[in-house]
């Protein structure tokens, strides 16, 4: 799994999704954005990855997608159009593209230089928007008290539970 990560500035989502799935199609890759706001670092996308993969061994995918069910359980989440928040928006912000399977270093190019991804660190609690983790993924103030587990450990909590509650 490669992580393209920066700033991003999105004119049209669907454009964007269109050039993601060429990239992906040329490359022989999943190619899927996020908005890093919303990830609690590269082990929060490595489970999802992980966790979507078996769900489409087993046929327990909700998404026909590959790259959507990632996003799925990235977002602990198993209705699409409310795992969609954690997609990237129209505007300019942080943003990091997943790329997995094929030939990743290519598709991983190919992102840099098409869509002008402007390279800075984005992933992880310490670039995220703490409020809007904590606020999505339903981690209230006495969850927090309760432990001594990091905000990261709790969020990828969220991404394994998905997969009890099917």
């Amino acid at each position: 799994m490669e992580l393209v990560e920066g700033r991003l500035t999105v004119a049209d989502v669907d454009e964007l999704v269109e050039q993601l799935d060429a990239i992906g199609d040329e490359f022989g890759a999943t190619v899927q954005a996020f908005d890093a706001r919303y990830v609690a670092g590269r082990d929060h996308l490595e489970r999802a990855v992980e966790l979507a993969d078996r769900a489409i061994e087993r046929g327990e995918n909700v998404a026909r997608d590959r790259g959507v069910e990632i996003l799925l359980y990235a977002a602990g989440r198993r209705q699409i159009n409310r795992a969609l928040a954690m997609g990237v928006d129209e505007g300019e912000g942080p943003a990091v593209v997943l790329v997995d399977g094929g030939d990743e270093a290519g598709a991983a190019d190919a992102v840099r230089e098409r869509l002008d991804i402007d390279p800075e660190p984005a992933v992880g609690v310490e670039y995220a928007d703490e409020e809007l983790l904590r606020e999505f993924f339903d981690v209230t103030d006495a969850e927090r008290t309760a432990t001594d587990a990091a905000l990261a450990d709790l969020v990828r909590e969220r991404v394994a539970l998905l997969e009890v509650e099917k």
